[in-house]
């Protein structure tokens, strides 16, 4: 799997956030999140999880996605979401969640501390036309790279008198 200009390896750190209104298909889910990942230049073998609110997590529609992606679904309490810095809140998605943002806060709080928003909140285009039903961000994990050697190297110019 690739992922970024380099082409270089990278184990799945991409988390999806989704936020959804009850009854969403699985079928809309999963081609909003196709759509958003290859308008980004994201692979779908990055993902290793999707997220959402406590409230969501049992919604059919979510868990087949979840599924069908080969991914764990990861949900937070409303207040966990809440405290997620986030760049578009929405006072409608509060009054419905108790949180003002859902798909961008349940990626970053998934992802970790020191994620980062890849890609901002994106709504589903039914392909009937009807109402979005679904709404997504991606995050990216942070990698710590492995600690360096601690061992200490005397260079040339200090073992000189």
């Amino acid at each position: 799997m690739t992922d970024g200009a380099a082409g270089a390896e990278r184990a799945p750190d991409l988390v999806v956030g989704v936020g959804a209104r009850p009854g969403v298909p699985a079928a809309e889910v999963t081609a909003l999140i196709a759509d958003v990942l290859a308008a980004a230049g994201l692979s779908p073998a990055a993902v290793c999880a999707l997220a959402t609110v406590d409230t969501r997590a049992g919604e059919p529609g979510l868990r087949a996605a979840a599924t069908l992606l080969g991914v764990e679904l990861r949900a937070f309490p409303a207040e966990v979401l809440a405290a997620v810095p986030v760049p578009h809140p929405s006072e409608a998605v509060r009054a419905a969640t108790g949180t003002p943002a859902v798909a961008e806060a349940a990626a970053l709080a998934a992802a970790g501390p020191g994620a980062t928003l890849a890609v901002p909140k994106r709504k589903a285009a039914p392909p009937d036309g009807g109402a979005s039903r679904a709404t997504c961000a991606v995050a990216r994990r942070t990698v710590t790279p492995p600690a360096r050697s601690q061992t200490y190297v005397r260079t040339h110019e200090e073992t000189t008198p």
